[in-house]
Formats: C-alpha cells, sequence, structure tokens
C-alpha cells in the first residue's frame, strides 16, 4: 500500500464494505495499542490494522492515508478520496450553476466548497515512521520473509480440485480465491497461508484466536458478548466466552474447549457403539412396526368392506320391510275401500228413493184422497224395505297397527344398537352377545288380575296407604327450585344452595325425606309440565355419580318411570320399556315393600289406569324381554335397602307437584 510499505496491493479491503454492518462494528471495535511499540519495531500494517488505526486510515477507501488532507472538522482523507468526493455532480446546486456547500464525509459537517486541500506534511511524515520493521523474535512461527504476491503455482492458489465444501480465503480478491489454511476469531475471516503471515508474524495480532477454517466463524462468538467462545462449562453443558466466565458461569466447573474436545474424544468410541447398537435395535423394531402398521391397515380396510356390506344389506332389508309394510297398508286400504263404497251406493239409493216418495207425497193435493193413499202406502213399504247384505264395514281398520309395529322395530334397533355399541367400546356389560332379535311387543305388559290390591281400579284403596312425601332441600340439585316442600321446577340460573354430601351435582334430581323399608306406600304426583321421572332410590345413592350414570333408573339402584313428552318409558339398570298410553297429568305410586312390588298408575276421576309394574315374572312362552329379564335379576335387591322417593326434572321446563291426600283420605274415612 502506497506510503506504508504494505507486502502486496492484493491485501486491500473492498471486500470490507460488502459484509455485514455487525461484522464491521466489530472489526473496529478491536483496537491496537500502537503507542506502546518503539517507533523503530512498528507493526506491519495489515489490512485488519488499518481498520483498527483508526486516525490513520481513510475513512472513504478504508485504505492507508495516501497524501492526507484535513477537513476544517479535524478529520484525513485521501486527497484524491475527498477531492473525488468534493466534485461528484450532486455538489452544485441546482439551477444556479455555483457550487454549494460541501459536507465532511464523515461527521456532515460543512466547510467552504471553494476551500484549497493541501497535503498534511506532519501526518504524512508520521506515516513515514511508521515502515514496516523485522518482526519480533518471540513469534517462533513467524516466517523468514515477508509474503510474496499470489501467483499461479504457488501455495496461494486454489486447488483445481479442491471440493466445494471448503472454506476459501476472504482477502484474495484478485482472480482466483485461494484455500484458507485458519481462520481468526477476532477478524472474523479466513486467511491463506500468505495472508495470514501478519497474524503469524506482528505482535498486533498476537492475542487474535486462530483456528481450523470456519465456514459460519458467527457461530463461534458468543451471542450475548459477541466474543470467542474459548471455554466450555461443565456445569451448564455450553460454550462460553470469558465474559459468561467471569460473569454468568462464575464459580461453574469451567475448561478449556480444547481439553473438553480431548475429554469427549475419550468417550466417543463407547457413545458411538452405542448408537450403532441402538441403530441396529431400532431398524429391527422399524421394520416390525412397519409390518404391523401393514397388517393393522389392512385388516381395518377388509373390516370396513365388510361392515359397509352388512350395512347394505341391512337397509335392503329395511328397504323391502318397508315396502311391505306400506304394500299391506295400500292391499288394506283398497279392500277396505271396495266395500265401503258398496255399502255407500246402496245408503245412497236408498236415501234417494226416500226422498222421491217423501216427495210426491207432499205433492198430493188435499182434495185427492185416493193419491194420497197410494203415495203414503209406497213410502211405508219403502220405508219397511231391508237393503242389500253387504260387507261389514269393520270397526277397526286392519293396517291401524302398521305404524306401531315399525315403532317396535325402530326402538328395538336403538335398543340392540346401543347395546352393541357399548359392549363394543367396553361400556357395556361383560355378558355374551346374543345374536338374533327376540320376539318383542309394544304393548304394555298387563298386570294379573287377581287379589293383589295393586290390579284394583278404585282410587279409593290405595288412599288408605297414602304416604305423605317433603322435598328434601339438600338432595336437590341447584338447577331446581323448590317451593316449599312439595313443589319443584327447573330453572336455567344455579341456585346458591349450601353445600351437602347429599345434594346432587350432576343431575337434576330431588328425593323425598321419608325411608320406606316396610309395609305398603302410596303418593301421587302431578306433571304440570315437561319431561319428569317418578321413581325410588336406595338410601345409599352417590350424588357424585356422572350425569350417564346418576339418573334415575340408568343404574342399578333406581327405576323410574319417564313422561317424554310423547309417551311414558320405564327405567331399570340401564334398560328401558316404551309404554303406548295416553298422558296423564297426575301419577300415583304405589309400593309394596313386603312383596317387592312397584306400580305406577294413570289417575283420573278416582280412576286408577295401570303403567307399569316392576316385579319378578316369567317369560311368556317363546317370548323374550330384555327389560324383564333385567328386572327378574336385580330389582329384588332394591329391596334389602331403606327406599326413598326420587324424581329427576329432565327438561329445562320441567315442573312437577307432589299431591296433597290428606283430605282425600279423610274424606275416604268419613264414607267409610
Amino acid at each position: 500500500m502506497g506510503g506504508v510499505g504494505s507486502p502486496a496491493p492484493c491485501l486491500a479491503l473492498p471486500w470490507m464494505w460488502e459484509r455485514e454492518q455487525p461484522r464491521r462494528a466489530l472489526f473496529a471495535s478491536f483496537s491496537v495499542e500502537s503507542s506502546s511499540m518503539d517507533a523503530g519495531s512498528g507493526p506491519i500494517i495489515s489490512p485488519v490494522s488499518h481498520l483498527q488505526e483508526g486516525p490513520f486510515s481513510c475513512p472513504i477507501c478504508l485504505d492507508a492515508l495516501k497524501d492526507p488532507v484535513t477537513t476544517p472538522c479535524g478529520h484525513n482523507f485521501c486527497l484524491s478520496c475527498l477531492g473525488a468526493h468534493r466534485h461528484h455532480p450532486g455538489a452544485v446546486a441546482a439551477g444556479s450553476g455555483a457550487p454549494s456547500n460541501s459536507r465532511c464525509p464523515l461527521c456532515q459537517e460543512p466547510f467552504p466548497a471553494d476551500l484549497q486541500l493541501r497535503k498534511n506534511h506532519t501526518l504524512a511524515e508520521l506515516l513515514q515512521v511508521r515502515q514496516p520493521a523485522p518482526s519480533s523474535p518471540g513469534l517462533a512461527m513467524a516466517p523468514d520473509k515477508p509474503p510474496e504476491p499470489c501467483a499461479p503455482g504457488d501455495s496461494c492458489a486454489p486447488s483445481e480440485d479442491a471440493p466445494p465444501e471448503e472454506v476459501l480465503c476472504d482477502f484474495c480478491t484478485d482472480g482466483e480465491r485461494a484455500r484458507a489454511a485458519q481462520s481468526c476469531l477476532v477478524c472474523l475471516a479466513s486467511f491463506c497461508s500468505p495472508h495470514l503471515q501478519p497474524h503469524l508474524k506482528s505482535p498486533a495480532f498476537q492475542g487474535h484466536r486462530l483456528v481450523p477454517p470456519l465456514r459460519h466463524i458467527e457461530e463461534s462468538l458468543c451471542k450475548l458478548h459477541l466474543k470467542p467462545l474459548e471455554s466450555f462449562c461443565r456445569t451448564d453443558r455450553s460454550c462460553i466466552c470469558q465474559l459468561c466466565k467471569a460473569q454468568e458461569h462464575r464459580g461453574h466447573e469451567v475448561v478449556a474447549v480444547e481439553v473438553e474436545r480431548e475429554h469427549v474424544e475419550a468417550q466417543r468410541p463407547k457413545i458411538l457403539n452405542s448408537v450403532e447398537n441402538q441403530l441396529d435395535e431400532l431398524g429391527v423394531t422399524i421394520a416390525q412396526t412397519r409390518r404391523t402398521v401393514d397388517l393393522i391397515k389392512g385388516t381395518a380396510q377388509k373390516e370396513k368392506e365388510k361392515v359397509s356390506k352388512l350395512f347394505a344389506e341391512t337397509a335392503r332389508v329395511l328397504a323391502a320391510f318397508q315396502k311391505e309394510v306400506l304394500g299391506f297398508i295400500e292391499d288394506g286400504e283398497r279392500a277396505m275401500l271396495i266395500g265401503a263404497a258398496e255399502e255407500l251406493r246402496q245408503k245412497e239409493e236408498r236415501r234417494d228413493t226416500l226422498t222421491e216418495h217423501k216427495r210426491n207425497l207432499e205433492k198430493v193435493p188435499s182434495t185427492d184422497t185416493i193419491s194420497f193413499l197410494q203415495e203414503f202406502q209406497a213410502l211405508k213399504i219403502a220405508t219397511e224395505e231391508k237393503s242389500f247384505s253387504c260387507a261389514s264395514f269393520p270397526k277397526e281398520l286392519s293396517f291401524i297397527k302398521s305404524s306401531q309395529a315399525v315403532l317396535a322395530v325402530k326402538e328395538m334397533l336403538v335398543n340392540i344398537c346401543k347395546n352393541r355399541w357399548d359392549q363394543l367400546s367396553g361400556n357395556g356389560d361383560e355378558g355374551p352377545i346374543l345374536y338374533g332379535m327376540p320376539e318383542v311387543t309394544i304393548e304394555p305388559p298387563i298386570p294379573e288380575k287377581s287379589s293383589n290390591p295393586a290390579c284394583l281400579e278404585s282410587r279409593d284403596y290405595f288412599l288408605k296407604f297414602a304416604f305423605i312425601i317433603d322435598l328434601d332441600s339438600d338432595t336437590a340439585d341447584k338447577f331446581l327450585q323448590l317451593f316449599g316442600t312439595k313443589g319443584a321446577k327447573r330453572v336455567l340460573n344455579p341456585i346458591a344452595y349450601p353445600e351437602t354430601s347429599t345434594r346432587f351435582v350432576n343431575c337434576e334430581q330431588v328425593l323425598g325425606e321419608n325411608l320406606m323399608n316396610r309395609g305398603n306406600y302410596y303418593w301421587e304426583v302431578e306433571i304440570i309440565d315437561g319431561w319428569v321421572s317418578i321413581g325410588v332410590i336406595t338410601e345409599g345413592y352417590n350424588p357424585q355419580e356422572s350425569y350417564d350414570r346418576g339418573r334415575l333408573g340408568r343404574n342399578e339402584n333406581s327405576c323410574c318411570l319417564q313422561w317424554n313428552g310423547q309417551n311414558y318409558v320405564a327405567w331399570f339398570g340401564g334398560f328401558d320399556c316404551v309404554i303406548q298410553q295416553p298422558f296423564f297429568h297426575t301419577i300415583g305410586v304405589y309400593l309394596e315393600y313386603s312383596e317387592k312390588v312397584l306400580t305406577f298408575y294413570g289417575v283420573k276421576d278416582s280412576k286408577m289406569t295401570c303403567l307399569q309394574q316392576f316385579k319378578v315374572a316369567r317369560f311368556k312362552k317363546g317370548h323374550f324381554d330384555p327389560f324383564q329379564n333385567k328386572i327378574n335379576h336385580q330389582f329384588p335387591a332394591l329391596f334389602t335397602h331403606n327406599l326413598k322417593p326420587a324424581f329427576f326434572l329432565e327438561s329445562v321446563d320441567a315442573h312437577m307437584q307432589l299431591g296433597p291426600l290428606k283430605k282425600d283420605c279423610v274424606s275416604v274415612l268419613k264414607r267409610r
């Protein structure tokens, strides 16, 4: 470099402007303490030292000052660089043609445009004094001769066979870039052998850390302090810089990265052997898992095909059944319409005949006695005539039960699908799956007529067993509002009831305070609105039970009769039985504890209609009822506990009231 005695022109730094701004700032932050050296043995002015020695480098070209000039603001520039900067086209005022004030390229302070630039002789002499000197004898690795310019064929030339992964010299700007010999963690650059000589020869670079060539040098710096990672913290298992060692990792076990590398190298054979073993095991297990995955996919696909085929067959069966039922209705309609039409024709003819004779009789004048007698006799004969016999019109249509039969099939399919799905998903009973569809009837079981008082239809009989019930507020769910001790209604906003161990938390239910453990009991409930379930529950119930299991009749500790807005449904142990009966506002409940019988009645005008009776009963021949089977096996176990009246208000508009039986009981006693 001119005036400084730099070793070669290829050491110019035009590439520095193309680097990232953080790296430029990092270069400028490392200053060279040149004042501590003698003038006779000053360091060689290397490209890195240009940036480190700020006063002796031109801020424009970043090279050593050549013919230095000083601006009024005190900054130094090359004469040619500042002259070119002053006379660029933008320095002329637009439209006037006269030069405007120039500005310092470094601090932007203006100075007169006609200022005559003169060479700073003092600074030039100082640069003359700072000539290159022999390197310090302490640097044993320094070469005997200064580096020569890169020439083809020498060590600076790049290898033609160098793979693309190799790190190249950052200072080789003219022609081909040579392979880097080492990287500097301070300069953040890689150098070939000739360009590395200043680092090996000059004391100014004695503090720089050289490492084997690195492609991404920034990764060797501490992200917090931008210092080289020279140490390894064994406590935190991470590479750190000297500032980290003195601050965040003070007191930790810290060693040099080379020491840790030796320690890790000693463990590498063992670790690699373990890795190889794991890779072998993973290879075997991966192959097995892939075969398992293929087997699962293949089996699932076959099962889906089978299920789809079975569903298609089931759909065809249902479609055929639908066609048969609709055809049955149409045939019955056609046959009955033929008989009805014939009967209608005969009756219309008889009506026309009677109308005609009546009209003829009315037309006879009062003076025509003969005609009057003749017409009257004809009308009398017509009234005595018997109509021709025709097919008797049935009082009940033959196809009226078609919808009931389809409803029975639908309910049966729903129950079967639910039970099979529960067993398939593991939520149902562990009992065997029964194949085939049992014979079912849609009509409710009719209680056997005997001397059993439960079969009597007179309400007066049951009133002598009247059981006065009061609702227990300590059991009411927070979404139930009680009206005294007799009424309950479901509400949308929760009520702040005190916490008790007997209060339902997942089901909108409430119990009666009274216990039943002997004799007979009778009480009545009025359904005012919504879906209401009425039943009994054992004293040892669990109020924390989930909604699916805690509702009345969905477990083996309770049973109930539910009104769901369309019909009645009896529930016990998760099994249900649909009851086709009209709606009754008042439901009578008769419990025979000793007989282990519970009967529900529809009450209207002192008459009792049996809706459902829970008791052990034999199956009719050729008839299997899952609901009755559940009762036969588990219903008697209820009577080994004290029982309580229970009520479940299922819908949001549900509202019920306990019937007042005191006055009715008194009136019955008076009549007796």
